[in-house]
């Protein structure tokens, strides 16, 4: 999991803030460090169960000098182990090469860091956090060898755990590729939710086998159903794009599917205004604020300024979500249908997710 990618979801669980911090255990300078709140669903501990823990899933406590063979090795069993105890785990800090590999990273509690945030507005009351500084944690190094290896271990924490409620923490919740399948077919069916997810319940042997909650289920319903065009609708919007493109070559589109071969991300640009890039495209601007029909699917156009201060069209896409690999997509269409001319300066407003994705983007493929 990676929490780098969290976002604030419907019921507002996960707050990011990013944030540089220098830390004792790492080279003194400034690195971005993104923190993670995450909170237990209050309306899922009424059914919390005792979750039993087989002989051959218990991990061993950390210890210093540790040896893992990736640093995926090392996140996973340090998850593990937090589940075993019962407290979550945010990815505080990774640290990368000149080349982009990974060699050092810091996983600490979710209840690390302050317990108070600052609020612009005056007469807002400053908001709280269920953040107490606790300094559990680990560090992790990578040997020139390829190993990695446990710098600094810190075990105890300054709150209670609860093994029994870890479950229901947001970084232990999985919605497998399987559970994926019977929810959206039994959804399909016209299967109500708690029926839907009762069915699933009854098949991993109670509540202490499911990793994930009925919110969870109801959430990810939503976002099918809003991925789901009516009949045709999908194939209708192909032809229509075909049909553009065989009245004009200069048209371009491209369909970004899921698994299931349902319409996830479309982007196009005509010939106009492709050509209007090659003469207006040192400045554009990218905003995806605007909703459209009853998909919610966010709009995404490229807009630009010509000569007369009339604003242009660069090509704009629909949206199946606004997370950084979306937004990566889409900047990679939309730079490819420009022959990989890359604008002088983008202005947004939007989320740190676009953000990070136009400089993975533009230095993937400008040239």
């Amino acid at each position: 999991m990676d929490i780098s990618k969290s976002h604030l979801d419907n019921e507002g669980t996960v707050e990011s803030l990013y944030t540089c911090i220098p830390n004792d255990d790492a080279d003194k300078e400034d690195m971005l460090v993104l923190y993670s709140e995450e909170e237990f669903d209050d309306n899922e501990d009424n059914v919390v169960l005792p979750e039993m823990i087989d002989g051959d899933d218990k991990v061993d406590e950390p210890q210093n000098s540790m040896t893992f063979s990736s640093h995926e090795e090392v996140i996973s069993y340090y998850k593990k182990y937090a589940k075993q105890v019962g407290f979550g785990v945010l990815r505080r800090m990774i640290k990368k090469t000149s080349d982009g590999h990974p060699n050092y990273m810091i996983l600490t509690c979710i209840r690390d860091g302050s317990g108070t945030r600052s609020t612009r507005n005056a007469s807002k009351a400053t908001p709280t956090t269920n953040r107490t500084g606790c300094k559990a944690r680990i560090c992790a190094r990578l040997w020139d060898d390829g190993t990695w290896y446990l710098s600094k271990v810190v075990l105890e924490h300054n709150h209670h755990v609860s093994p029994r409620k870890a479950r229901f923490l947001r970084c232990f919740k999985n919605i497998n590729d399987a559970a994926k399948r019977r929810l959206d077919l039994n959804d399909r069916s016209g299967i109500c939710l708690n029926k839907n997810f009762n069915s699933l319940v009854v098949e991993m042997g109670g509540f202490e086998n499911v990793p994930f909650g009925e919110k969870d289920c109801r959430n990810f319903i939503a976002k099918a159903r809003e991925l789901r065009l009516s009949k045709g609708g999908g194939q209708a919007l192909c032809d229509y794009f075909r049909r553009m493109q065989d009245m004009n070559d200069g048209f371009y589109y491209v369909m970004d599917m899921d698994d299931d071969a349902r319409v996830r991300n479309v982007f196009w640009a005509d010939a106009r205004s492709r050509a209007a890039y090659e003469f207006f495209g040192d400045v554009i601007t990218f905003d995806t604020t605007y909703l459209t029909n009853r998909y919610d699917m966010p709009f995404a156009p490229f807009v630009g300024v010509n000569h007369h201060g009339q604003s242009i069209l660069f090509g704009a896409g629909l949206l199946s979500n606004e997370d950084t690999d979306t937004f990566v997509w889409l900047f990679e269409s939309w730079l490819k249908c420009m022959n990989y001319r890359a604008p002088g300066a983008i202005l947004t407003d939007q989320a740190r997710a676009m953000k990070k994705c136009n400089c993975d983007s533009f230095s993937k493929n400008s040239t």
